[in-house]
């Protein structure tokens, strides 16, 4: 079946799944496997991927472990963040935004071993197949790539666990019985899809939330914070300049706390069924609402709409998978010309699951008291020049109800 495939490089985790990818790609296809775990900041401890690895036949020089935190946050987290990117108004993009960095890894590390395939552990049925697949061939078009949950017949976790049984692959003990829901996670969310969450009329039982206490168990007094931006990207917390994962990590702890950032969303996947996801995106939730604020003084008008506008569309491109797409480069370079005033401090309420921006400076805010007042200013504002600005745009609709008027008799 894979005579033509000599070395491969799998997206593993060390988890049950892709344990059992490793060893049927080594029978299936005779090849040689290389492993890549990327560091995301999923919270769990990564020395034992290696150890799985070694154990399962892999040479040391053939394991790839990678702290990526700091480039997921940095060049994938932030960019979209700077477009205050929301999948169908809700969805924060976690898991889609995590899917070509490791795509990405894992072409440079086929490239520096001589490796003619990749491999991933994304079911046929999701949207993690299409990410990984178009991320692969935008960068290496010729890449072979191996999807085993299209191939194999392996469909249930009995059959997964047979054979790894069969195989001498090790099985954690709660790993036995049938999970009650799949997780993904990285520095930016948490995701929790299928068995007790496929009734979207059920509410998530509490046992599904990770990274977040429940809104009314969060403290009965209000944390303040002060988030400070530089070119549309958080830099600070409280004064204290801290690296893009840092903030990040800081940021989830205190949206962890206080209760926010929870997302109960069916939405719609690119492969065509709905789907319920119940998403965790504390330090994320706090984020976008910062950036809000700080653009609020700093951003014109028109700017403003026009990525408002394209957001929804730039949404889209990463959650289909088109991060390494033209259009989507295009949308960041627009994007990124918006925020070169995006600069100052935001004042932020946390309180019960809620994020409230209650303050905001920039040095090139375009607020001006003088304009707003009730006062009288001492910017000139001539109220009656309101009287022709409105005759102007009300010509057309005075236009249209005369005509309505001659129609109606």
């Amino acid at each position: 079946m894979g005579s033509d495939v000599k070395r491969v490089v799998l997206a593993y985790s060390g988890g049950l799944d892709t344990s059992v990818i490793l060893k049927w790609l080594q029978t299936t296809y005779g090849c040689e496997v290389v492993t890549f775990t990327a560091d995301l900041g999923q919270g769990e401890e990564l020395e034992p991927a290696r150890k799985k690895a070694e154990m399962l036949g892999i040479k040391p020089e053939h394991i790839f472990i990678e702290d990526v935190r700091e480039e997921f946050v940095r060049d994938y987290v932030f960019p979209m963040f700077r477009a205050n990117a929301l999948y169908e108004g809700l969805y924060l993009l976690g898991t889609s935004i995590a899917r070509p960095l490791i795509a990405k890894k894992q072409i440079e590390i086929a490239r520096k071993v001589g490796a003619d395939a990749v491999s991933h552990g994304a079911t046929g049925k999701g949207n993690d197949q299409v990410r990984f697949e178009l991320s692969y061939y935008a960068l290496e078009p010729e890449i072979k790539i191996i999807a085993p949950w299209r191939e194999w017949d392996l469909r249930s976790r009995e059959q997964l666990i047979a054979f790894a049984e069969s195989h001498q692959i090790p099985i954690a003990k709660d790993k036995r019985g049938e999970a009650p829901f799949s997780v993904d996670a990285n520095l930016l969310h948490s995701s929790s899809e299928g068995k007790v969450l496929e009734d979207p009329s059920v509410e998530a039982p509490e046992m599904v939330y990770m990274r977040t206490i429940a809104p009314e168990d969060a403290p009965d007094k209000a944390t303040y914070i002060t988030i400070g931006f530089e070119q549309g990207d958080a830099v600070s917390i409280d004064g204290e300049v801290l690296s893009p994962a840092s903030l990040l990590t800081r940021l989830n702890a205190l949206g962890k706390e206080n209760g926010i950032g929870r997302l109960d969303l069916v939405e719609n996947r690119f492969v065509g069924m709905k789907s319920r996801g119940v998403y965790e995106t504390p330090g994320g939730t706090i984020l976008i609402q910062a950036h809000r604020g700080i653009e609020s003084i700093t951003l014109d008008r028109g700017a403003a709409h026009l990525k408002d506008d394209i957001m929804p569309r730039y949404a889209e491109l990463i959650y289909n998978g088109f991060w390494f797409s033209p259009e989507r480069e295009m949308l960041q370079a627009l994007i990124d010309k918006s925020q070169e005033m995006v600069t100052g401090t935001v004042r932020l309420k946390l309180y019960k699951g809620n994020v409230a921006v209650v303050g905001r400076e920039s040095p090139y805010s375009l607020y001006n008291q003088d304009l707003v007042t009730f006062e009288e200013g001492a910017v000139a504002y001539d109220h009656r020049d309101a009287a022709g600005f409105i005759k102007l745009n009300a010509l057309r609709l005075r236009t249209l109800g005369s005509r309505a008027r001659k129609i109606g008799g």
